[in-house]
């Protein structure tokens, strides 16, 4: 008898087939308005109403001059201290308060998470007079530690809300045990319970830094001054009363999301270490 060869390659199914074409298509869709904006980023001034798709000539010195000519160095420390800031924030107060409220039955409880969920559904616009004479008596305008305080006390509820939801799926007799051996709550959150939590502060951290990192309203209203404004402000600049310089503004906005895309790329692997990790010692 001849022998088959074990290394048959599987063929692909037309539904399967289907479905790849189905997904690159729509992530072709997807993918088309940041082409569009790094295309726009790299015109010329005088092609800007070119009826072509491409530019005849590339300007990648529309780079150097948003980075020159604007705050927008400025305006990205900023953006990068809020957004780490307010995360950091929100993590070191959300991390205990869920542990508590997802260990310890104290009364009232339900409606404690409840008014969390409801805190949610305030907008910052609603509360930007109130903000806005607060800080102004405490002279902490213009200052990066109020954007911080806003967007952390924002942004709060959420991660919460999602940590004491993960924090609830871990067996208490994980806690116990490691209790019997000697550990305190502090220790047991840190070591115990913030690994196996770890999908769910990835969740927050990534909710509550990409909140922060695109807010307008509280940076436009809070900072006055250019160089204190967050990013999102300081783009919004090349929008003049009667132009909008297109090139250097889409160049300002590629740059604006290269760091989120770093972030993102950093916090895949984080997600996929996080789902498992703790699963088997």
């Amino acid at each position: 008898m001849n022998r088959q060869t074990d290394s048959v390659k599987p063929r692909l199914r037309p539904r399967t087939m289907v479905v790849a074409a189905v997904a690159w298509l729509l992530a072709m869709v997807f993918l088309l308005p940041y082409a569009e904006m790094v295309i726009t980023a790299l015109r010329p001034a005088d092609e800007l109403r070119d009826p072509g798709y491409l530019p005849h000539h590339f300007a990648w010195s529309n780079f150097i001059d948003v980075w020159r000519d604007s705050t927008l160095g400025d305006n990205l420390k900023v953006t990068l201290l809020v957004a780490a800031g307010s995360t950091l924030l929100a993590l070191l107060v959300a991390l205990p308060a869920a542990y508590y409220t997802a260990r310890i039955k104290f009364r009232g409880r339900k409606y404690f998470l409840l008014l969390v969920l409801v805190t949610q559904m305030f907008q910052p616009t609603s509360l930007l007079v109130g903000l806005y004479r607060e800080f102004f008596q405490l002279g902490m305008l213009n200052s990066v530690w109020t954007l911080i305080l806003c967007n952390a006390a924002f942004n709060l509820a959420f991660a919460i809300w999602i940590l004491t939801a993960y924090i609830s799926s871990i067996p208490v007799e994980l806690e116990e045990a490691a209790m019997i051996d000697g550990l305190g709550r502090l220790s047991v959150l840190r070591r115990v319970i913030l690994p196996l939590a770890m999908p769910g502060v990835v969740t927050a951290v990534i909710f509550t830094f990409i909140s922060a990192w695109n807010e307008f309203v509280m940076g436009l209203t809070l900072s006055t001054v250019p160089s204190s404004q967050p990013l999102t402000v300081g783009i919004n600049s090349f929008i003049g009363d009667y132009t909008v310089q297109w090139n250097y503004l889409f160049a300002g906005s590629v740059i604006a999301i290269v760091p989120v895309v770093v972030l993102f790329a950093f916090i895949e692997r984080q997600v996929v270490s996080g789902l498992t990790a703790g699963s088997v010692k």
